[in-house]
C-alpha cells in the first residue's frame, strides 16, 4: 500500500475495520464508525440510512463470515475534513467496487457516505 497522509491512513484504518465479521455484528462498534447522517447505496441497490444498516449488518453477519478481500484501495483527503477512498472488494464470489467518504467531526472520522457497486470479472 503507498504511504498516505495521517488522516487518509486513519480512515483506512477505519475501513478496513468496518469490513471485519467481527465489528459489522456489533451494533455498538459500527454505530462509532457512522456519522449520524449517514447513508448508503448498496451493492444490492438498496438505498440504506444509518439505523438500517446497524440492524442488518447485527443480524445478517454470522460469526463464521469469510472477511472481505480488499484491493487497490486508495484515499485522497478532498478538504481538511474530508477523506475520499475508493476500492474493490470480493466476497463468497462478489465483486464490488466501493466509494466511502468520511467527514471529520468532533468525534473524529466517521463515515458519512458508502457506495458499492457490483462488477464482474474483467469489467473495467
Amino acid at each position: 500500500m503507498p504511504e498516505h497522509a495521517p488522516a487518509v491512513e486513519s480512515v483506512i484504518d477505519r475501513e478496513l475495520a468496518l469490513l471485519a465479521p467481527e465489528v459489522r455484528r456489533s451494533p455498538g462498534r459500527v454505530g462509532a464508525l457512522l456519522h449520524p447522517d449517514f447513508h448508503e447505496f448498496g451493492a444490492s441497490g438498496r438505498h440504506w440510512d444509518r439505523a438500517a444498516i446497524i440492524a442488518s449488518l447485527a443480524v445478517t453477519t454470522d460469526p463464521g463470515s469469510r472477511p472481505f478481500v480488499v484491493s487497490g484501495m486508495k484515499g485522497v483527503r478532498l478538504a481538511p475534513d474530508l477523506v475520499h477512498l475508493t476500492y474493490d472488494t470480493e466476497c463468497d464470489g462478489s465483486l464490488a467496487h466501493r466509494s466511502s467518504l468520511w467527514r471529520l467531526t468532533e468525534s473524529g472520522w466517521l463515515l458519512y457516505f458508502h457506495q458499492a457497486t457490483p462488477f464482474s470479472e474483467g469489467a473495467t
